[in-house]
């Protein structure tokens, strides 16, 4: 059997339920065989270590639970660096996807590339969230609108070990360039072609679409969810992003497990997703990026009783960021939550809204070894430092996956 205790921890942040970081002074952990055993200050777990058990001192940082970003696109060729250069110029994303730019210019370059290619891309942007002290990710497809190319882009994600991934199809991404003018036949594609052979492979576990004005309609995202849900597949929808156009309502009716982005949903739409149990995933990165003021009404979420959930949406045009500690300083800065909030919801309440609220996302007795030592004193400094990487070394089922 093997053991790990990690000593001299300024905090243990064993994160207790939304915004309950649950914070142990002088902490210190005990697992086994990739297992948390013990958790609490260090007076407590100290005789409990065995004798041939890897000892590691925190040195006074503090100890957390691996960071879960619920909503990235991390497999995908080339970058959209001009764009945001056109952007900076003032060209909106809206003007540069008409454009032939935005989603679809990635797709031309990520269908170009070969899989053992993306298997490298993979590899890359896996180190990266690594490096910024997350865990697990949920890893969406959708960069390659075709058959094969959405079915290689779920496969290259085995490079991103060994960060866990959640894999999501997201098929219904946009509608690729040879189906402008026939969104309805590329729907009938995604719903009798792609998801099928996505469910015969077991390649994916949810589901989702970018339901948006001139993209997919809620009637085409209603016909591809369900699909997907006869399929066996989880739910998950892009909704409110860039108008409000009734996707937060339309989660709900479907009960999908979350509505992601949000921005333009209002009072109807938070009490819709209430009623229903949808869990909120609020992505201030892209906002950020975007150049757009218009962040999503966390507090209301709040106040009504949702359990938000924070998530970076990394991907290479509206959110070129895999840093959760970035997100947390905008949730906190722009959105106006509290430190506590923003870790809660980046870590338990994102691994809730994944199913696995039982194995990852908080320090408990039971659940797996996923943990962070940040190098830092104090949990509101991960908010409170931005721009900067504080993970400092990172462990996956108890094995060291990334040191500083």
């Amino acid at each position: 059997m093997s053991a790990l205790a990690i000593i001299g921890c300024a905090q243990v942040v064993t994160v207790r339920g939304p915004g309950d970081v649950g914070i142990i002074p002088d902490g210190a952990l005990l697992a086994r065989d990739g297992l948390i055993e013990r958790v609490g200050t260090r007076r407590e777990v100290e005789p409990w270590i065995p004798a041939d058990c890897t000892v590691v001192d925190a040195g006074g940082r503090i100890l957390m639970p691996g960071f879960v970003d619920a909503h990235t696109h991390p497999v995908f060729a080339g970058d959209r660096a001009d764009e945001f250069e056109k952007r900076a110029a003032g060209a909106t994303y809206q003007e540069i996807a008409a454009e032939g730019g935005g989603i679809r210019s990635t797709v031309r370059r990520t269908r170009e590339a070969a899989e053992d290619q993306l298997v490298a891309a993979a590899q890359k942007h896996a180190q990266w969230f690594l490096r910024c002290g997350a865990t697990t990710i949920e890893a969406k497809s959708g960069y390659g609108l075709s058959v094969e190319d959405e079915l290689k882009i779920l496969r290259a994600m085995r490079g991103l070990s060994p960060l866990r991934h959640v894999p999501t199809f997201l098929g219904a991404h946009e509608v690729p360039e040879e189906y402008r003018g026939r969104g309805q036949q590329y729907v009938d594609l995604v719903v009798h072609e792609m998801l099928p052979r996505v469910a015969q492979e077991r390649l994916a576990e949810y589901c989702d679409v970018f339901c948006e004005p001139g993209i997919f309609s809620p009637e085409q995202a209603h016909q591809i969810l369900d699909a997907a849900r006869r399929l066996g597949m989880g739910l998950r929808i892009h909704a409110d992003q860039l108008s409000l156009n009734g996707g937060a309502e339309l989660a709900a009716q479907l009960g999908a497990a979350t509505a992601d982005h949000l921005e333009h949903t209002g009072a109807a739409g938070i009490a819709a997703l209430r009623r229903a149990g949808v869990q909120p995933v609020l992505l201030p990165g892209a906002v950020h990026a975007l150049g757009s003021k218009r962040y999503p009404d966390a507090r209301a979420m709040i106040e009504a009783g949702l359990d938000v959930v924070l998530a970076t949406d990394f991907n290479p045009g509206s959110s070129p960021t895999p840093s959760i500690p970035m997100i947390l300083s905008l949730a906190c800065t722009q959105m106006k939550m509290t430190p506590a909030e923003a870790i809660a919801a980046a870590t338990l309440s994102a691994a809730r809204s994944l199913g696995r609220a039982h194995q990852i996302g908080s320090l408990e007795p039971g659940k797996r070894a996923d943990l962070v030592i940040h190098d830092c004193a104090d949990y509101r400094e991960l908010a409170y430092w931005f721009g900067i990487e504080p993970a400092h070394t990172v462990y996956i089922d108890g094995q060291l996956a990334f040191q500083r």
